[in-house]
């Protein structure tokens, strides 16, 4: 397999039905992201595309629950998620629309390609549920009913959100309509199939061994286990003819004359998009589309998440080659699941936290782009699902961001600017052993990228930080510069340290855009272009200067301000907002607390009432009664009398607590023997569910000894 020359990268289309979250970012953009921007900075030919996913019933259904158009909808969020990718410096070439004439006509185009040819499509009459109210057929998620695999109550009749089965709407139990509430009925509707089972065996060849009309397309190895694992799963249970058209009024038309209100189905719809955005970003720039997609010279690599495996690894290539001439991609990284404060994030519980919502809630928090593609990074779900939490983030932030990078970097700069007023001093970096140190590093980095091992990668630009960091402490220049200012060794020192920063300033890039570009300018550089990263290669080998002596550097800037700031509490105040915010969702799931009452004793009469003679009195002297931990013997004053009773409410009260404390006292109870003590009476005492016990009393300051009635 040779190195191609042209490189075309796609990230998932993001439904234009509502934002985005932070698990979709670490799922399918960031890590694009940083793979597409690496091989910019290594001078490769590349292309990014997205957009916005504008078709199918999760549109209409927004629309609907909003009481606004589907135009309405997809406009309000294209541009939103537009926005915010660009924000967080998602460097898309293009961000596209499957809403747009281009689009329309590329669909149609390839649908017409694959008709025309014969024998990709079959014809079926079926049965599909029908809503008499709304005089409509009914798109699978237009139909809820129960899973009959969980018995999720709300499941859709594509898909089980609460264990993720895939479904068709007669599979669901009790079935019923979104739109009425009631029970469709099935009604005879005629469409279109693409022959998806007729692929199997190529693509089987093609996924195993990485071999495509028997020549060698792509290593199988490089692809991750759960990836090919899902594949060969579903191949395992057998591909089945799967419907292209819908009976819907959002979407794009089939373009047969007895297709008449049908539509393309969006799964179809959505892929072709990554097609009509190329071609509309290479009518933008005058190049031609189809050497990105058609030439042997160029690879093709998707970003994903998990739950689009099967449709970028088995539906859509096999679209391509049954339409000919079409590239397959060469990998589909697709990374699991990112989980938010051990749970799943959940728009509707206020779980978790949205892109923008992000950005808005995060607006006076320095580098707050970078904090956050960093935290993603060393958390993202490359091979099983993670979780982001709060306190990470503010551990990733202080301890690597600002104690490793942002250290190294100010002392670095602070100590040029201290002893030779900024400028760069004569030195040796290129012969010695910590030019051979971070070149292995920096190609160690770019193996793991273009691994699609993002994690491992960021790991190796702080491993050269860390580097810069040791070395500067273990020299520690500005111990001997107070005797020896002309000294080499310090000279040498700064020299090399300033050379390790060039490198950071150049591979943080693909990380940290915006942090990249604060380095540069503070070592007065312009702006890391296209072969950046290639060009600083080369002079690692040759033993060029990176940063050549007698540069002015600039002064120097705080990169990360510490967000555990003991002087600045403002930027902890931002998280601990954020963590108050779930605190406040868990205490609302929980539920109310349950009283549990004793229950009733038997009825009695009122004359087995009346028998009891409760009399007000008050606590004149109360003591411990030895070898007896719950009992107290007090003298209570009933007003005629003074009387012994023994209480066992020692596990309650304090005896010194307890005396001028008003009573109500049974006083016509027999006497009894207690530890040797002879009781005549009993205080009335409440408990609760708790065990607890207060007095029973009358009104503040009532005389003694008169009765209850």
């Amino acid at each position: 397999m040779r190195e191609p020359k042209r490189h075309l990268v796609t990230s998932a289309l993001p439904y234009a039905n509502g934002a985005l979250h932070l698990g979709h970012l670490a799922g399918a953009y960031l890590p694009a992201d940083i793979y597409v921007r690496t091989l910019r900075l290594l001078g490769k030919d590349v292309v990014f595309v997205c957009g916005s996913d504008e078709h199918g019933a999760a549109i209409t259904m927004k629309a609907k629950l909003e009481g606004v158009t589907p135009r309405e909808i997809i406009d309000k969020y294209h541009e939103l998620n537009k926005d915010t990718f660009q924000r967080l410096g998602i460097s898309f070439d293009i961000y596209h629309r499957t809403s747009s004439a281009l689009h329309a006509e590329t669909a149609q185009a390839f649908f017409t390609e694959l008709y025309t040819q014969g024998g990709e499509f079959e014809e079926r009459m079926t049965e599909q549920y029908f809503d008499e109210e709304f005089q409509q057929f009914l798109a699978d998620r237009y139909i809820v009913g129960t899973c009959p695999r969980c018995g999720n109550p709300e499941a859709y009749g594509d898909q089980c959100e609460n264990c993720g089965s895939t479904l068709s709407p007669t599979e669901l139990i009790q079935p019923r309509s979104v739109l009425s509430g009631k029970a469709p009925v099935l009604k005879l509707t005629k469409h279109w199939y693409f022959k998806l089972e007729k692929h199997a065996d190529w693509l089987r060849e093609w996924i195993e061994k990485g071999e495509l009309d028997g020549v060698k397309h792509h290593d199988p190895k490089r692809w991750k286990k759960h990836v090919t694992g899902q594949c060969l799963s579903w191949l395992d249970s057998g591909l089945q003819p799967r419907a292209i058209t819908r009976d819907l009024d959002w979407g794009i038309p089939v373009p047969l004359e007895e297709a008449k209100g049908k539509v393309l189905y969006v799964w179809f719809d959505a892929p072709i998009g990554y097609i009509s955005a190329t071609r509309q970003w290479a009518l933008d720039h005058g190049k031609n589309w189809e050497d990105y997609w058609k030439s042997p010279d160029s690879q093709l690599v998707h970003f994903i998440g998990k739950d689009n495996i099967v449709f970028h690894c088995i539906v859509f290539p096999a679209m391509l080659k049954a339409h000919g001439d079409y590239l397959l991609p060469v990998n589909v990284p697709a990374n699991q699941f990112l989980n938010f404060e051990s749970r799943k994030f959940s728009k509707s519980k206020g779980w978790g936290i949205e892109q923008h919502e992000y950005l808005e809630t995060f607006k006076d928090f320095p580098n707050k782009e970078d904090t956050l593609r960093y935290a993603l990074i060393r958390n993202m779900p490359e091979t099983r699902d993670s979780d982001f939490k709060w306190d990470e983030f503010v551990d990733f932030h202080d301890k690597e961001l600002a104690d490793n990078l942002g250290n190294f970097l100010n002392r670095v700069i602070v100590l040029t600017q201290k002893y030779y007023e900024g400028r760069v001093p004569e030195g040796v970096f290129a012969e010695d052993p910590h030019a051979t140190a971070i070149r292995g590093l920096v190609k160690d980095l770019v193996y793991e990228i273009e691994s699609f091992s993002f994690k491992d990668a960021v790991q190796k630009f702080l491993e050269i930080s860390t580097y810069g960091n040791v070395f500067l402490q273990d020299t520690s220049p500005w111990a001997i510069w107070k005797d020896e200012p002309d000294s080499l060794v310090v000279k040498d020192c700064l020299y090399t340290c300033l050379q390790i920063v060039t490198v950071l300033s150049v591979i943080v890039e693909p990380f940290l855009p915006f942090t990249a570009k604060k380095i540069r300018a503070q070592l007065q550089l312009p702006e890391a272009k296209a072969g950046a990263l290639a060009e600083l290669l080369e002079r690692l080998e040759s033993g060029k200067a990176l940063l050549p002596a007698g540069h002015l550097v600039g002064q120097p800037e705080v990169l990360f301000p510490k967000i555990n700031d003991r002087k600045d509490g403002s930027r902890m105040e931002l998280v601990e907002a954020q963590k108050a915010k779930l605190a406040a969702v868990l205490a609302a799931e929980q539920p109310e607390p349950k009283t549990e009452y004793a229950t009733l004793k038997d009825l009695i009469s009122y004359d087995d009432f009346a028998k009891m003679d409760i009399r007000t009195g008050t606590i004149l002297e109360a003591e411990k009664v030895p070898k007896a931990d719950r009992l107290l013997k007090l003298l209570v004053d009933l007003g005629f009398e003074k009387r012994t009773i023994v209480a066992g409410i020692a596990e309650h009260f304090q005896p010194e607590a307890i005396i001028g404390q008003q009573v109500l006292v049974l006083a016509n109870l027999a006497p009894r023997p207690l530890k040797g003590i002879e009781s005549n009476g009993m205080i009335l005492m409440a408990g609760n569910e708790e065990g607890k016990l207060s007095f029973v009393t009358p009104e503040k300051g009532w005389p003694n000894g008169f009765g209850v009635k």
